[in-house]
Formats: C-alpha cells, sequence, structure tokens
C-alpha cells in the first residue's frame, strides 16, 4: 500500500512525488531522484526535510502543544512524577509544586492557581532582601519586615481561579525544637484530637469533629505522616478538611485542604491524592 503525497521542494517551482510506503508493522519513506538532481542534492533534501519533522516534534512536545506532552506522560505516570516533569506539564489532571527551599512538595489539580496575596507579599519580601537601603532607625517592625511574613502564614497555597478561598489547598511551616516529636502526643487518634481541640480553642463560636486520622510512614526517611480528617463548623460556615502533619529538623509541615461541606463528595478523590503526594523533600 502506497500513500502519494506532493511536496515542494528546491528553488524552481515544481511538484515532485513523496511516497509513503506501510510494510509489515513499519512505515518507510520513499523520495524518487528527480532525473535534474544529483544524490548529494537529493540527500540534502531529505536530511532537511527529516530535520524539519524532528525540530516541529521538539516543539510541539516543549510546548505541551494541545495536551500533546500531558498525554504522552500520562501513558506513564508514575515515570513521569518520579522524574518530576509534572512541575512542567500536568500529568493525569495534577501539577507539582516543588519547593526545595521550604523543604516539601505535593500536586494538586492543575487548573487551579496560586494564591496572589501570597505571591505578591513573596515579590515584597524578596525586594525587601535586594534592597540596599538601610532600615530606618525608629522604623520599629522593620525587623519583622525583613523577617517576613509570620511563621503561621501559608508559604504556598492554591484555589481555583476567581475563588473565594473558601476551596483551597496550602501549606504552613512552623518552627519548633529541635527535639519536637509529634508522637509525643500520642497515637493517631490523640494527635488528631489534640489537632481539633487546637482550632476550637483558637477561635469562639467554632465547633471541630474529628472524623479519621491514620499515619503514613516513609521507611526510608524515618518519618511519619499523620492525616486528619475532620469538620469544621460555625454559625457562618461549614468546612470539610483532610490535613496532613509531618515533624523533622525543628520544622512542623502542615498541609491543609479545606473545601465547602456542600461540596466535599466532589473534591473528596482529589482532596485524599494531594495528602497522598504530600513529601517533606529535606
Amino acid at each position: 500500500m502506497a500513500l502519494q503525497n506532493w511536496l515542494y521542494a528546491g528553488n524552481s517551482v515544481r511538484l515532485r512525488p513523496v511516497y509513503v510506503t506501510q510494510l509489515p508493522g513499519k512505515y518507510r519513506l520513499l523520495v524518487p531522484r528527480s532525473t535534474g538532481r544529483s544524490r548529494a542534492e537529493e540527500f540534502i533534501f531529505q536530511r532537511r526535510f527529516f530535520v524539519g519533522i524532528g525540530t516541529a516534534a521538539a516543539v510541539v512536545l516543549g510546548a505541551n502543544f494541545v495536551g500533546v506532552t500531558s498525554f504522552l506522560l500520562g501513558l506513564s505516570p508514575q515515570t513521569g512524577r518520579d522524574l518530576k516533569l509534572d512541575v512542567l506539564y500536568p500529568i493525569e489532571g495534577y501539577s507539582r509544586c516543588l519547593e526545595p527551599n521550604e523543604g516539601f512538595e505535593f500536586i494538586y489539580p492543575a487548573s487551579w492557581v496560586g494564591d496572589q496575596t501570597l505571591l505578591r507579599r513573596a515579590v515584597g519580601k524578596a525586594e525587601l532582601e535586594r534592597s540596599l537601603d538601610l532600615p530606618p532607625l525608629n522604623d520599629k517592625n522593620s525587623t519583622n519586615r525583613h523577617r517576613g511574613s509570620s511563621s503561621n502564614e501559608p508559604k504556598v497555597a492554591f484555589g481555583p481561579p476567581g475563588s473565594n478561598g473558601e476551596l483551597n489547598v496550602s501549606v504552613i511551616v512552623s518552627a519548633v525544637p529541635l527535639d519536637f516529636s509529634i508522637e509525643a502526643f500520642g497515637g493517631p487518634k490523640e494527635i488528631g484530637e489534640t489537632v481539633v481541640r487546637t482550632i476550637t480553642g483558637a477561635r469562639s463560636g467554632v465547633k471541630a469533629t474529628l472524623l479519621e486520622s491514620t499515619v503514613r510512614q516513609d521507611s526510608i526517611k524515618q518519618l511519619n505522616y499523620y492525616t486528619l480528617e475532620f469538620q469544621v463548623e460555625s454559625s457562618s460556615f461549614r468546612r470539610h478538611n483532610i490535613a496532613v502533619c509531618c515533624a523533622e529538623n525543628g520544622r512542623l509541615f502542615t498541609l491543609n485542604a479545606q473545601a465547602p461541606e456542600s461540596i466535599w463528595s466532589k473534591v473528596k478523590q482529589q482532596f485524599n491524592t494531594v495528602a497522598d503526594s504530600f513529601h517533606v523533600t529535606t
């Protein structure tokens, strides 16, 4: 079977046929040599032809044109994730947040975007750190501003475009003593109850209910990740949360994913995927 196409080649206005023949299990490109061209000219034409195809393919993959790269990576998703390619290209609908300076990573829905407030604060912090001007001596808040934001402020946060913050995932990294141990609070259930008491004790009129508490062990790093599912409600809102807590080298990492209770059934699977992907990288 042969498929015939017509290509323009050379400096003269002339069309010449290119045949693609199908052999068992493969295709072969046949470019008949015109009587007016030498073998060297025909070789140059064929080389430029294949280089052009290769370049076009590289551009398509590199730019993830119409999702081609994401589709190909989806054929072997675990390999792509192991290589951290989902930092650049979504794999099976998820992108990777990789924070080497803060020491953590996780995946989140590819359609979500970064919290613009945090991005603006990060830009402002970077400008302060690069500034060559000395702070005014009478500025009592200058030290705090140069130190950055509060330790209780999320390092990263993602949510659907145009959302009001009710549906998002964020990560907080807090400083704790080097000998701090989550296990000192007990098992997964006791740790979950401690977190719930902390939430309800911080704000009046807020009720939190622990639904489930489990532990995920990293045998290589000897780390325990405690996954807590709980509900938080007050007179003005009802939320469903999944949090993951882990402590290492004087830092407490907490990933929190929250959604209005009314849409919990729609995002439950996504939240579990996000929680299971959270890892400390330091």
